[in-house]
């Protein structure tokens, strides 16, 4: 296997710089090359920055970019345990290299290296709070500082747990909180809403059915409040207004006699909580049979019917 040395691989990186780099698929071989892409000298990266900046010259960017891919492979290691795919973390680490190199200046006094952590941290940290839940648990910056500190710092509290025999505990205990407040200069009750984020995971509302065909069974099914569903809201409304103007207008359109003898029959309740007047009762009143009377109920409520249709 041949080797390059750093001139011939600087010399090849600048004529081609993606040549040394293996194609996509084995992150393994990636990573492996670009340990061995040679690190720019002082005079070398300043002289390519000034390229860039000057001449807009992407040779000499892409030099600078991959004289730098092994930081965004070191940087990103300190970020895989956040459960996303190594090679994503890689990824969007690059990204915040282009942009370090894009806006580098070399009259500043400082080395690329050191100017470049920070867009790649930051990229880095963008694609893992977007990513790494569904619902996003950091929006402010006291909140990501929390986030990404916390999981560090809850590991050294386990750490001195178990020295001293509780390896049993997993919550924060009241004087671990302060100490996290005090250290991130955040409040205590930020530090337990974030610990009550990281804790709890992602849950479907609505499941899929499973497999075997049986319906899942998720939040969704005791969230959901059909007494606000629109529909519902809708139907509600329209039985209340019939049930009280709607009857009301519908027993104007009877006579005298049909309409006592539905409200007797339906509307009345009497002072024992029973229903009203029976068919024999109302017979007696009016000196008819029982008969009769349902026979007036029977008209009556089909024209009642009729005038609730119109009304609404």
């Amino acid at each position: 296997m041949t080797t390059l040395s750093g001139a011939s691989a600087n010399q090849l990186a600048v004529a081609n710089p993606w040549s040394m780099v293996p194609p996509l698929g084995n992150l393994d071989a990636y990573i492996s090359a670009t340990n061995r892409l040679p690190l720019l000298t002082l005079e070398e990266e300043q002289g390519y920055a000034r390229k860039l900046r000057d001449h807009n010259d992407l040779e000499a960017a892409g030099a600078l970019i991959l004289s730098h891919l092994r930081l965004v492979v070191s940087i990103s290691r300190q970020y895989l345990g956040y459960g996303l795919p190594h090679g994503d973390l890689i990824q969007e680490g690059n990204v915040g290299l282009m942009k370090a190199v894009k806006r580098f200046d070399p009259d500043q006094g400082v080395r690329l290296v050191s100017y470049a952590m920070h867009w790649i941290k930051a990229e880095i940290h963008e694609y893992i709070l977007k990513n790494w839940r569904m619902v996003k648990v950091a929006t402010t910056k006291a909140q990501r500082k929390l986030f990404f500190n916390l999981r560090s710092m809850k590991q050294g509290f386990k750490a001195e747990a178990a020295i001293d025999g509780d390896t049993h505990r997993d919550t924060l205990s009241a004087d671990q909180v302060s100490q996290m407040a005090t250290r991130l200069n955040v409040k205590p009750e930020e530090v337990l809403e974030m610990e009550t984020r990281l804790s709890g995971g992602d849950v479907v509302l609505d499941p899929s059915p499973s497999d075997d065909g049986e319906e899942g069974f998720g939040p969704i099914a005791y969230l959901a409040d059909a007494s606000q569903e629109p529909t519902a809201l809708l139907e509600s409304r329209q039985r209340d207004r019939l049930s009280t103007d709607g009857i009301t207008t519908a027993l104007e359109a009877l006579d005298d006699r049909s309409r006592r003898i539905v409200e007797e029959r339906w509307l009345k309740v009497n002072d024992d909580g029973s229903g009203g007047m029976t068919l024999h009762d109302l017979a007696e009143v009016y000196g008819v049979s029982a008969e009769r009377i349902r026979q007036i109920e029977v008209a009556a409520m089909k024209k009642m019917k009729k005038a609730l249709a119109e009304y609404a």
